[in-house]
């Protein structure tokens, strides 16, 4: 790792595909002012763990389950992070709340992309497929990705990036899923990581 650049931790809990999307970019160069240097799961079977690991990428697993509380799962994570001088966290389908005592400690320090323009079907319930079945049972016409800093209120946090996608005549929730996935997701995810690294960066010389 490049001494000037920063340290990334993605979150993740599932398949992984936006951290693929972030270790493309980061080869590609769209990705230069920081470096993902841990992946943490909270998901043993997470195919996240394996998308790091044909990457070279360090990555540790903190099962929620295993943790009597919720202090103690998060004191995991903090102590991964502190051991590893991580200085952004990008929450990338990571499927566990954070407590505001965690997020306070990062400020402006944690990312979240969410398959919806928030504030459009967001907060508690809204993840995965839920999301884009709610947007086709309301009717939009146009739905999208944004990128937030994360707060104590799920998805409530300061927008840093949006891109709109159509939805089109006959779309079920997973046709949409991938459209926003592939025409959003993937692309302002790696765009904001690089914005808040680069300001990270700058704050830190």
């Amino acid at each position: 790792m490049s001494d000037d650049k920063i340290k990334i931790a993605v979150f993740v809990s599932g398949g992984g595909t936006n951290l693929q999307a972030l270790i493309d970019k980061q080869k590609s160069g769209v990705i230069t002012s920081g470096e993902i240097s841990l992946v943490i799961s909270n998901n043993p079977e997470a195919y996240a763990l394996e998308r790091a690991k044909k990457a070279g990428i360090k990555y540790a697993v903190v099962p929620r389950k295993e943790c009597g509380t919720q202090k103690e799962f998060e004191d995991k994570l903090n102590d991964l992070i502190a051991e590893n001088d991580i200085d952004l966290i990008v929450l990338a389908g990571f499927m566990c709340i954070l407590s505001e005592s965690f997020t306070a400690k990062y400020l402006k320090r944690i990312i979240n992309i969410h398959p919806s323009l928030i504030p459009s079907f967001c907060g508690k319930g809204y993840y995965g497929l839920n999301v884009h079945k709610a947007a086709l049972e309301y009717g939009v016409k146009i739905t999208g990705a944004t990128v937030h800093f994360v707060n104590e209120i799920p998805d409530g946090g300061e927008i840093i990036m949006q891109k709109a996608v159509a939805v089109e005549e006959g779309d079920t929730p997973e046709v949409l899923q991938k459209r926003v996935m592939v025409n959003a997701e993937w692309i302002i995810l790696p765009q904001a990581v690089e914005k808040v690294s680069r300001e990270i960066k700058e704050l830190k010389k």
